[in-house]
């Protein structure tokens, strides 16, 4: 065969064998090149507006009992005392500042995130792990001393919530322990709410398992108590 009838068939063959599955040619190509970074290979975006809420901040300050523990998400005291007050027609935004396991020393360590949002009322729930854990009276009378000292100073409104121990912490250790709301509130000029679980420890279907933490009922009836002891500090 002659040279050039060669080339002209060989051509042939190879555009044919190139044309013969090109989706699967698009693939291996495809597959063969990096994977793009986004940040490098994304559109601009747009910058987000940011939509402010104007009213009125009321923190929940607290532990676990604040953090709404062991409930259902959303059934904290705090998420029902924010539909207590949307309710009534009070104009507030409830933020929930609990974490489970704090000590009134964790409070203190976490004071500058509270002060940063500029709250009008801050309720302080705080002293129960110190208790149960047997820590010093002192320790924790001086521990919520400075949280409320430092609230009161940025000019925020102040409520607290107290909370007492089990029996076997001896008389002595729980009337001391007790007394360290009643002390503060005083020095302070603070409604108290002397006991958080009002209506709720010992009822039925208002405790969880651990009869330490208020079930999603329980933390309904809780906000209740919260929302007595606020309302003399709510404007409309």
């Amino acid at each position: 065969m002659a040279l050039p009838v060669i080339l002209v068939v060989l051509t042939t063959i190879l555009a044919g064998c190139r044309n013969n599955n090109p989706t699967k040619q698009a693939d291996q190509a495809a597959s063969s090149q990096p994977i793009p970074d986004p940040a490098t290979s994304a559109p601009p975006q747009q910058p987000v507006a940011t939509v402010t809420d104007p009213r009125p901040i009321i923190v929940c300050f607290g532990d676990s009992l604040t953090a709404g523990y062991g409930a259902e998400l959303g059934k904290s005291y705090p998420d029902f005392l924010q539909a207590d007050l949307d309710g009534k027609g009070y104009h507030y935004r409830v933020i929930n500042k609990g974490i489970s396991g704090n000590t009134t020393k964790d409070g203190v360590e976490r004071l500058d995130t509270i002060l940063s949002l500029k709250p009008a009322i801050v309720v302080v729930e705080f002293g129960g792990n110190d208790g149960l854990r047997g820590l010093r009276i002192e320790d924790t009378r001086a521990n919520l001393d400075k949280i409320l000292n430092a609230l009161k100073t940025s000019g925020t409104k102040i409520v607290m919530a107290g909370i007492t121990l089990p029996p076997d912490y001896g008389p002595d250790y729980i009337r001391q322990f007790n007394e360290t709301y009643t002390l503060l509130a005083k020095k302070y000029d603070t409604p108290l709410l002397p006991f958080l679980l009002k209506g709720v420890f010992g009822v039925d279907g208002m405790m969880q398992a651990d009869n330490t933490h208020a079930t999603a009922q329980g933390n309904k009836i809780v906000a209740g108590n919260v929302l007595s002891l606020i309302r003399p500090l709510l404007k409309k």
